[in-house]
C-alpha cells in the first residue's frame, strides 16, 4: 500500500498524484457501449438476445429472457438467508420510510398561493450484477425505496452468465415486491430499459451497480431516463486512532478490496506503528479470503496509508477524497463526523463497520464514488420521486403583482408574456 506522511515535505505532491490514480474504465469502453444501445434501440429484442447469448455464454430467445413468476415464487437461498433478508428488509423500509417528503401548501403576504406536490415516477428499472459476485442485498437497496416511494412498476434485469442464477437474488425481488424480473445484462439490458422492446416496456428512471459497461450506459442514456448516478469502483476510508483492534480495521480495509481490483482501500491515522500492526493482520488475512487476489491487487495499485499529525488534518484530508464509505474508528466519531462535509455514508465509532451498512443497517448501499460525494447523495426515496411548484393567484393577487411581472417581461423583450400578464391586471373579473 503507498504510504504517505503529512509531516513530508513533499506529501501535498505526494498525495495530488495519490488521488490522480486511474481507477476508471479504458476510454474504448464509451465507443463499444454507444454501439450496443444504438443496436438496441434500432433492432430491440434481437438486439437484447444477441449481446446477451453472446456475453453470458447461453442460447435464450425473446420469449424465454423474462423469468417465470414462478420461479420467484419458489426460490429459496435456505432458511437463514431468507431470515436475514427479510430483517435487512424491514429495516431498509423503517429507514426509507422516514425519508418521504411532505406536501405544502400556503397562501403568502401578497394574496400569492405556493406549494409543491411530490409524485414518483410511473415506472423504475433496478440494475442488479451477476457477474464475478451476485448481490441480493443490492435488490432491496434499491427496489425497497422505489417502492416506499410509491412506485408502481419495477423492472429488475440480472445477468445470468451460463444461466446461472442466485435464488437468494430471486428471494429478495420477491421480498422487495419485485415482480418483473429479466434474465438480462450489461449495456444491452440499460439500453433496453430505456427506449423499450418488444418484451420489456421503458422505465423512467434507471438505478443499480455495475460495471464499467453498465455504468457507461446508464451516463449515455440519461436524458431518456432519469438516473442514480455513474457509480465507479468501491472505495472505503477508514480514519482510526491506536485503540482499535488492528485486525478489525484490516478487515474492513479488506472488505472493498475484494470487490474489484480497481476498488480502493485507505487508512488514515495518527500513528505509524498502528498502521504496521494493520498491513500485518492484512497480509495474514489474505492468506485465507476467498478472493485474496482481486483484494490484493487492489490494494498493491491503489490502497494508501496516510498517517496525519492530528485529526483536524484527517478531516480535512478526508473531504478532499469524498469518500464512498468513510468509517471513524475513534474516540468521539460525533465529533469528528462534524468537521466532515463530503461522503456517501458515514459509519460512526470501533462497532460500526460498513459491511453492516452494506447488508442490513438501513440506508441504501447505492452510494457516491470517485469522489462525486462532494456534491451527490446515496439511493434514496426522492431518487424515484418528482416534485412539482404550485401556483395560485385571486384577481387582486394578479392585479398587486402583475404590473410588475409585466415590467420584467418588456425589459426581457417578450411581449405576449406581458399582454398575458396586463390582461388580468386591466380586468375587472
Amino acid at each position: 500500500m503507498h504510504t504517505l506522511r503529512t509531516a513530508d515535505k513533499d506529501f501535498e505532491t505526494q498525495f495530488t498524484s495519490f488521488l490522480a490514480l486511474k481507477r476508471d474504465a479504458d476510454a474504448g469502453v464509451d465507443g463499444v457501449v454507444a454501439g450496443i444501445i444504438a443496436d438496441v434501440k434500432k433492432r430491440g429484442d434481437a438486439a437484447l438476445v444477441e449481446y446477451t447469448n453472446r456475453f453470458d455464454r447461453v442460447q435464450y430467445a425473446a420469449n424465454d429472457i423474462r423469468i417465470p413468476a414462478n420461479d420467484i415464487a419458489s426460490a429459496n437461498p435456505g432458511k437463514e438467508v431468507l431470515e436475514a433478508l427479510e430483517i435487512a428488509a424491514r429495516r431498509i423500509r423503517a429507514y426509507h420510510e422516514k425519508q418521504l417528503p411532505e406536501p405544502l401548501l400556503y397562501t403568502d403576504g401578497d394574496g400569492i398561493t405556493l406549494g409543491w406536490k411530490w409524485t414518483p415516477v410511473d415506472a423504475a428499472g433496478i440494475y442488479v450484477p451477476g457477474g464475478t459476485a451476485s448481490y441480493p442485498s443490492s435488490v432491496l437497496m434499491n427496489a425497497i425505496p422505489a417502492k416506499v416511494a410509491g412506485v408502481k412498476r419495477l423492472v429488475m434485469v440480472v445477468p445470468t452468465p451460463d444461466g446461472e442464477m442466485n435464488p437468494a437474488v430471486l428471494a429478495a425481488a420477491r421480498i422487495a415486491g419485485v415482480t418483473e424480473i429479466y434474465r438480462v445484462g450489461g449495456a444491452q439490458a440499460v439500453a433496453a430499459l430505456a427506449y423499450g422492446t418488444a418484451t420489456i416496456a421503458p422505465v423512467a428512471v434507471i438505478v443499480g451497480p455495475g460495471n464499467a459497461y453498465v455504468a457507461s450506459a446508464k451516463k449515455q442514456v440519461f436524458g431518456q431516463v432519469g438516473i442514480d448516478m455513474v457509480a465507479g469502483p468501491s472505495e472505503i476510508l477508514v480514519i482510526a486512532d491506536n485503540q482499535n483492534n488492528p485486525a478489525w480495521i484490516a478487515a474492513d480495509l479488506l472488505s472493498q478490496a475484494e470487490h474489484d481490483t480497481a476498488a480502493q482501500s485507505i487508512l488514515i491515522t495518527d500513528d505509524a506503528g498502528f498502521a504496521a500492526k494493520v498491513e500485518t493482520e492484512i497480509a495474514s488475512a489474505l492468506k485465507t479470503l476467498p478472493r485474496a487476489k482481486i483484494a490484493s491487487k487492489s490494494l498493491d495499485d491503489f490502497g494508501g496509508v496516510i498517517i496525519v499529525r492530528n485529526w483536524e488534518e484527517a478531516a480535512a484530508l478526508s473531504d478532499r477524497i469524498a469518500p464512498e464509505h468513510l468509517e471513524l474508528a475513534v474516540e468521539n466519531p460525533a465529533a469528528l463526523a462534524g468537521k466532515i462535509s463530503h461522503a456517501g455514508a458515514i459509519f460512526l465509532g470501533r462497532h460500526a463497520p460498513e459491511a453492516l451498512g452494506d447488508y442490513i443497517a438501513g440506508p441504501s448501499h447505492v452510494l457516491p464514488t470517485s469522489g462525486t460525494a462532494r456534491f451527490s447523495s446515496g439511493l434514496g426515496v426522492l431518487n424515484f420521486m418528482k416534485r412539482t411548484s404550485l401556483i395560485g393567484a385571486d384577481a387582486e393577487a394578479a392585479r398587486a403583482l402583475g404590473t410588475h411581472a409585466a415590467a420584467l417581461a418588456d425589459a426581457e423583450g417578450l411581449g405576449a408574456h406581458a399582454l398575458s400578464l396586463r390582461a388580468r391586471v386591466m380586468s375587472n373579473g
